[in-house]
């Protein structure tokens, strides 16, 4: 008996992979929080480089339009590939090329330089979100909503990080200061590295062939459905994403026409704002997995349109208690779209997973490029008083099938049960 215990005992194996899997995601979060921490820097040092370069408010939107195109562009095409040839050393290279982005924005003596840095870490962003996103999902343990959400919050809590290294490094000391950032992108390469050693392992495992067998089950709707729920999908991403690049781009600006606070109390703000993103993202995914993600995705979208609708109206403290509210409720959008949007179209988490986090980045560029410029028209209040009924797109939720109900959660299951 004693020599067969540790083949006829399915519990021990099982616990250590979960033990793995949490050690996994806490890895892939952490990588997500360092290279989002280095495309986030960017935009919070956006005051810095309108001084330095005498850029326009146009010329600052085109540098985020660089920065999210580049970031989204490819995603479709790595995540395609990756579905079909799962690639590790993609998180290296994606890192790699982030960490040339920094060294050319710390060296850069022109516009096209600060373009040229903007894109290579978009770039970098492009390569790495796919495979990092599978592997948070092979890591998930079947909890796939709890799973994107860490994922997401490690980037979240990045893109928190960038306005507090601006302010505290970079601003005091210069642009030339923005090398000794690079040391984030470093970093991040050492954890990728490590990750990629994991998933050739896992790659090599008999349980991971059956796990993918088992994501490749029939479609939960109709075709049709499938093609009109994306696009449902898609148009709340939109509303989300353009909303959210008012505050992610000229969230300070505002404050300092506003309310007349430094640069410095601005990029606080700023923090206090992505890291209540970061906390809106942590609760999502699970909340999703608990109640369903269409639940959330109707109460994330539509219900923070009241507190957009009043934000541009009020004092300076209930401006950051409202973009608190707001970062909260809007952020817990994220990581239920792209479960739901997994769920559509089963085994392919690669292509849904870069389509999604590229579109994001696509229409975060567009909105900064496309409110910068109508900033420099009727001015940066004005954008907040138009941009605060986007959240009312929030209503085409009403259209989306309920493929994460208990019944149709129990019909997949029964789909996915061999013959």
């Amino acid at each position: 008996m004693r020599t067969a215990a540790p083949e006829a005992s399915p519990a021990s194996p099982d616990a250590a992979e979960e033990m793995t899997a949490f050690t996994v995601l806490a890895a892939v979060s952490l990588s997500h929080l360092l290279n989002d921490t280095v495309q986030s820097l960017l935009p919070a040092i956006y005051p810095l480089l309108k001084d330095a370069f005498h850029l326009s408010f146009g010329q600052i939107g085109l540098m985020t339009l660089a920065l999210m195109l580049t970031a989204s562009v490819l995603q479709p095409v790595v995540g395609h590939y990756t579905d079909l040839t799962p690639t590790p050393n993609a998180l290296l290279v994606g890192m790699g090329l982030s960490f040339v982005g920094l060294m050319l924005l710390a060296a850069a003596h022109s516009y096209w330089m600060l373009l040229s840095a903007a894109s290579f870490v978009g770039l970098g962003s492009s390569i790495f979100h796919p495979e990092s996103s599978r592997i948070a999902r092979m890591a998930s343990g079947g909890r796939h909503g709890l799973a994107q959400s860490l994922f997401q919050v490690g980037g979240n809590l990045g893109s928190s990080l960038g306005p507090l290294v601006a302010a505290f490094v970079v601003a005091p000391f210069g642009q030339r200061s923005i090398a000794w950032c690079s040391v984030i992108a470093l970093a991040g390469m050492v954890v990728v590295r490590h990750l990629g050693h994991w998933y050739r392992a896992q790659r090599a495992r008999p349980v991971f062939a059956a796990s993918h067998r088992a994501q490749t089950r029939p479609l939960p709707v109709s075709r049709a459905q499938v093609g009109w729920s994306l696009a449902v999908l898609a148009a709340l991403i939109f509303s989300k994403y353009f909303y959210m690049a008012s505050l992610t781009s000229y969230y300070t600006f505002y404050l300092i026409t506003r309310f007349g606070v430094t640069v410095r109390a601005a990029q606080v703000h700023l923090f206090i704002f992505m890291a209540s993103v970061a906390a809106g993202t942590l609760l999502g995914g699970p909340i999703g997995d608990r109640i369903g993600r269409k639940r959330v995705i109707w109460g994330s979208i539509l219900g923070v349109l009241p507190f957009t609708l009043a934000l541009p109206y009020v004092t300076l403290v209930w401006t950051t208690v409202l973009t608190v509210v707001i970062g909260l409720t809007l952020a817990s959008a994220f990581s239920a779209i792209v479960v739901y949007a997994q769920e559509l179209v089963p085994g392919r988490v690669g292509l849904i997973s870069g389509v999604f986090f590229g579109f994001a980045f696509g229409m975060g560029g567009l909105g900064a490029a496309a409110l910068g410029a109508l900033a420099d028209k009727v001015g940066i209040e004005a954008v907040y008083r138009i941009c605060a009924f986007l959240p009312a797109i929030g209503l085409l939720t009403a259209f989306l099938p309920d493929v994460d109900s208990p019944a149709a959660r129990r019909r997949r299951q029964a789909l996915a049960e061999p013959a």
